[in-house]
């Protein structure tokens, strides 16, 4: 490893500290469920990413449903998982520095106080969905059904894996039950924090 990259590698790391490190203030137990939302979603998305990869859902087309015609079902499944451990990781900003001072690199609004209510409404909301969403995902999968009360299709992970793969497809989503209310405490802190 040359000087250069050392140097690039040390900055890379200090900002990930930035990124990660508590403000004064946060409780233990806030910081360890920020830090563990991310890890909630994450075994679903690799799951994911493994059937586009290697195959591992069945034979049926990935990603079949009611995608639109232009959007490959490997694409959508891929940057679905993305998108979620993005959006999981915005938790973190409810403990860190990022979530309390917009960084400066963001036009207009860079080195600005985050407005308490901008970052809790949000989370508030989206703690709400997750757990209504995956709470009833679960309910319905184990009475036979979809989201939208039909039942479910044979190509559906459950009806269609066996053994060891329909264990690992239910251990990696059995994790995301705990996405809203860990948000839901996690917001909590922050407003209880940074309330007038």
């Amino acid at each position: 490893m040359t000087v250069h990259q050392a140097a690039a590698t040390g900055r890379l790391r200090a900002a990930w500290i930035r990124a990660h490190a508590p403000v004064p203030g946060v409780p233990r137990w806030a910081k360890v469920a920020a830090y563990a939302i991310p890890f909630t979603v994450l075994p679903s998305g690799l799951w994911r990413i493994m059937t586009v990869v290697f195959d591992i859902g069945g034979d049926g087309p990935h990603g079949a449903g009611q995608l639109p015609a232009w959007l490959p079902g490997p694409v959508y499944v891929i940057a679905l998982s993305v998108v979620s451990e993005l959006i999981a990781f915005t938790a973190i900003g409810l403990i860190a520095g990022w979530g309390e001072v917009f960084p400066r690199w963001i036009p207009l609004l860079g080195g600005r106080r985050v407005p308490p209510l901008a970052a809790v409404v949000p989370a508030a909301l989206g703690a709400a969905v997750l757990t209504v969403l995956w709470t009833a995902a679960v309910v319905t999968e184990l009475s036979g059904i979809t989201l939208q009360g039909d039942p479910l299709p044979a190509d559906y992970p459950t009806k269609s894996l066996h053994g060891w793969k329909l264990a690992f497809f239910e251990l990696t989503y059995a994790p995301l039950l705990l996405w809203g209310p860990l948000l839901a405490a996690v917001c909590f802190a922050y407003w209880r924090r940074r309330r007038p």
